[in-house]
């Protein structure tokens, strides 16, 4: 979505005064047949639609869900447009600016303490990883793979015992700026691996063996704006040559193959793969850091949100991966014990037949890299909040993905050599 923003002075420096949501709405259509399916990709020519799920206009398709934010000014015609040609349609949010202040309806527990039920901005995650090494220096360590392009440190943090080559799991958070329980969910991981170490006998028969490779948030720049200037910021933050739109899409950034599914190719679309694979900073310092532990590293975990979904390979061919009955089987019993919580149902399945079809994503890049286990999760909800999970869910929902992540590494601690 092209946003165009309104430039105010601030003490004698140009700054951009943070984007407000006010009586926006996000709609929910279903289209019942490919006629419907072009109505949509019409409406979304003439107008600035955000497409929340699928990501893009081209992804929209007969019998689909389709949510997509749009403006109060364009609200009314959009409307007028779903009813007179008799599409079913709700309104999931009638007021995005209110959605987006209810987000926060958590009380801080203690001042001054890292809170696992809130989401918190970069400043408090980077303090929160050297709190987490100073309590726990024989468990956790934190290492710098690179840096965005605005100059913020990408950090990993491992976990496990310390210099000790084992079995090794990767998983990264934030990818896309908006999906905020994603980073939450990275927090809560390391949380409880250090807190019941020695308690649980999972968690500690697992960081006897293995080391976790933790990255908080992945698209550092882009989650910095998101807080600070736009809540729907999804992109990067890196300049576009010959556009005055900024920001890649940096899971359509890597080298898997890239630009193979058409229209990415607009700097000013939400799903802009990039001028090249890797050509991203953030990327670059991901694939450097993967390669570099390849030995180790059995699993990649990757968390989105949302629709509530276990994915695997592949996302850009329908052709389905050599052990494909073995990471279906996997996903089944993972989505199975996430349910066991509370009850939330996840579907399972390619990324390609699951949700749509995507080039040049992390996770068909690993895969192709060598690691056989490879694992997104697209978190809760289904859409009732979107992007917008209250912090009231943010403790459930890392719970019950605890016990899916649990189960993916005891298995591979058991069936890969």
């Amino acid at each position: 979505m092209r946003l165009i923003l309104p430039v105010g002075l601030i003490a004698t420096t140009l700054a951009i005064a943070p984007v407000r949501f006010d009586r926006e709405k996000v709609f929910r259509v279903k289209p019942q047949d490919e006629k419907q399916a072009d109505i949509i990709k019409d409406l979304a020519k003439t107008n600035e639609l955000d497409f929340w799920y699928p990501s893009a206009t081209h992804h929209v398709a007969a019998n689909m869900m389709v949510d997509f934010r749009v403006s109060e000014k364009e609200s009314q015609a959009i409307q007028s447009a779903l009813d007179q040609n008799k599409m079913h349609y709700e309104i999931l949010i009638h007021d995005l600016q209110e959605e987006i202040e209810k987000q926060f309806d958590v009380k801080e527990d203690i001042p001054g303490r890292h809170s696992y039920a809130k989401y918190n901005n970069w400043e408090k995650i980077v303090a929160w990883t050297e709190k987490m090494m100073d309590k726990h220096p024989e468990m956790v360590s934190r290492i710098k793979i690179g840096s965005t392009v605005e100059d913020n440190p990408l950090y990993v943090l491992k976990i496990g015992k310390k210099n000790e080559k084992r079995k090794a799991i990767f998983m990264d958070c934030g990818i896309h700026a908006r999906e905020w329980v994603s980073p939450a969910f990275c927090q809560w991981f390391v949380y409880q691996a250090t807190k019941t170490y020695g308690r649980n006998k999972i968690m500690t028969k697992l960081l006897d063996q293995m080391n976790f490779y933790i990255l908080p948030v992945f698209n550092v720049d882009g989650y910095i704006w998101s807080w600070t200037k736009s809540r729907m910021w999804r992109k990067n933050r890196s300049k576009n040559q010959n556009s005055k739109c900024i920001g890649t899409d940096l899971n359509r950034n890597f080298n898997a193959s890239w630009n193979s599914i058409p229209n990415t190719n607009d700097p000013c679309a939400d799903n802009y793969r990039g001028s090249a694979p890797e050509s991203e900073k953030e990327t670059k310092a991901v694939t450097n850091f993967i390669r570099s532990h390849l030995n180790e590293i059995k699993v990649y975990i990757t968390f989105h949100s949302y629709s509530q979904m276990l994915l695997f390979p592949y996302g850009y061919t329908s052709k389905l991966p050599p052990n494909h009955e073995d990471l279906a089987k996997v996903a089944k019993i993972g989505t199975d014990v996430l349910s066991t919580r509370y009850e939330t149902r996840y579907i399972y399945g390619p990324i390609e037949s699951t949700i749509y079809p995507i080039s040049g994503s992390s996770l068909d890049w690993a895969y192709d890299l060598g690691i056989k286990h490879t694992f997104a999760f697209e978190l809760r909800d289904k859409g009732k909040f979107g992007f917008l999970l209250p912090e009231s869910r943010i403790k459930p929902t890392c719970r019950e993905t605890m016990l899916a992540v649990k189960f993916i590494a005891k298995y591979i601690l058991k069936h890969t050599s």
